[in-house]
Parts: structure tokens; sequence; C-alpha cells
């Protein structure tokens, strides 16, 4: 029994496996790019808009994010540099919409709203957009037949 229950867990053990590092080296890349873009926003948002500081923000931490999970996240996958890029170019879209729209909602009614306190509300609509990223890119761009 122990050498069927043995063999059982081997077989289901590499998809676990590969679940939970996919889901450990997503954890860490999307805090990582959580913080970057936050802190990034902060910085240029003193010399420029809210809509243009989270444009540039998000423009360079979706690039790095989309590299650092394809290189570690998705390793093995058979899916091209330009090819995951231009996907997350979609996905660009969409975090662009939710954060901008997140800090833009927040300023309608706190209109003298610090840089510090419009990070504060697009720190968690980001994380938020990095769950849906790396759904998507799990489940479309680098999905198993692309590994």
């Amino acid at each position: 029994m122990r050498r069927l229950s043995a063999r059982h867990s081997a077989l289901i053990r590499p998809g676990r496996t590969a679940l939970t590092r996919d889901v450990l080296w997503f954890v860490v890349i999307g805090v990582a790019s959580t913080v970057a873009q936050a802190l990034l926003y902060w910085f240029l948002r003193h010399w420029s808009p809210p809509i243009l500081a989270n444009f540039a923000s998000l423009l360079v931490v979706t690039v790095l994010n989309t590299e650092a999970n394809r290189r570690l996240t998705f390793r093995g996958s058979t899916v091209r540099v330009l090819q995951a890029h231009l996907a997350a170019g979609g996905l660009f879209v969409l975090a662009y919409l939710v954060t901008s729209g997140a800090v833009l909602f927040f300023r309608h009614y706190r209109t003298t709203a610090s840089p510090a306190a419009e990070t504060l509300v697009l720190a968690p609509s980001f994380a938020l957009v990095t769950v849906v990223r790396f759904t998507v890119l799990r489940m479309v761009v680098f999905s198993r037949r692309h590994r």
C-alpha cells in the first residue's frame, strides 16, 4: 500500500510542485513589482500629473515584471520574448485603466491629496491587477501547451 501511495504521490506531485513554484515566484515578483511601481509613481508624481506618473511607472514595471515572470515563473516555456511582451501589452492597458481610475476617483474626492496618499490608493489597485496578470499569463500566454 505504501508503494502504491508513493507512486500516486509521484504522479500528482509534478503538477502540484509546478503550480507551487509558479505561485511562489509570482508572489515574489508581484510584491517586488508593486513596491517598485509605488515608489516610482511616488517619485515621478512630484514632477508630473497623476496620469503621466502612472503611465511611466506602470510601463517600466510591466516590462520588468513580464520579463521576470517569463524567466522565473514560467521558465521552460516556448513562448518567445516578443510574443510574451506583446501579450503583456494588452494587460498593460487593463492595468493602466484600473490604476488610473483608482487614483482619479480618489483625487475627485480628495483634491488636495499628497502623492503619498495617492500611492497608498495606487498600490492595492496595482496588486489586484497583478493577480489578474498572473492568471491570464498562466492560463493563456504561458499555458501548458507552451511549456
